[in-house]
């Protein structure tokens, strides 16, 4: 439990990361404030001290986790190499893919979603990773990477469907196999062609 000396923003951090591990856990529902106080070691009151209630508490929970991800995300899309190398470093990065993806699943939880206010950061995040992925695409075709047929948005939303759709087929199996199978897959397709390599490497 917390003493008397633990700051009120340590208190509400607290309250924060507790919500965000129950979310994932056990869905919207299934998070109790008794269960986040709990999980946070806070006493009685605390979260009505720093949030107006659940849902004040579980919308900065999922923007947080919002906010993780994006932060990741961007520093692997972000790092050196070419557009293919760097897609490909996002799809195999380390992921612990039988828990599955902390904001794809709240897509899946039916509270989440038919609240506007808890589901925009979800909606804001995929968007976000779609248009991200969609410049790298189209990127890489500048520069003759990619086939000059590619639409940068049309792979963003396959690559995007390749991975939420992976973390639900390792869930159901058991195994993280499904999911690795999948990016395989899509790498293959997205191997840039020797041809275009070699007409690369005469223009310089």
């Amino acid at each position: 439990m917390y003493s008397e000396g633990v700051s009120t923003s340590d208190t509400s951090d607290r309250l924060i990361e507790s919500t965000r591990e129950l979310l994932w856990e056990r869905g919207y529902v299934g998070t109790s404030p008794k269960a986040i106080l709990e999980r946070a070691g806070a006493g009685q009151g605390s979260m009505y001290h720093h949030f107006r209630g659940k849902p004040d508490l579980a919308l900065a929970a999922i923007r947080r986790t919002a906010e993780e991800m994006r932060a990741t995300v961007a520093g692997v899309l972000d790092g050196p190499g070419t557009a293919y190398e760097r897609i490909e470093a996002y799809l195999r990065r380390e992921r612990d893919v039988l828990r599955g993806c902390p904001v794809g699943r709240l897509t899946m939880d039916p509270d989440v979603i038919a609240s506007d206010q808890l589901r925009a950061p979800v909606d804001e995040t995929l968007d976000w990773l779609r248009e991200r992925l969609a410049g790298i695409v189209e990127e890489g075709k500048e520069r003759g990477q990619f086939a000059s047929g590619l639409d940068g948005e049309s792979i963003a939303a396959t690559i995007v469907a390749t991975v939420q759709g992976g973390y639900v087929l390792a869930r159901a199996s058991g195994s993280p196999a499904a999911f690795d199978a999948g990016v395989r897959g899509l790498l293959s397709l997205l191997t840039p062609c020797q041809d275009q390599e070699q007409d690369q490497d005469q223009d310089h």
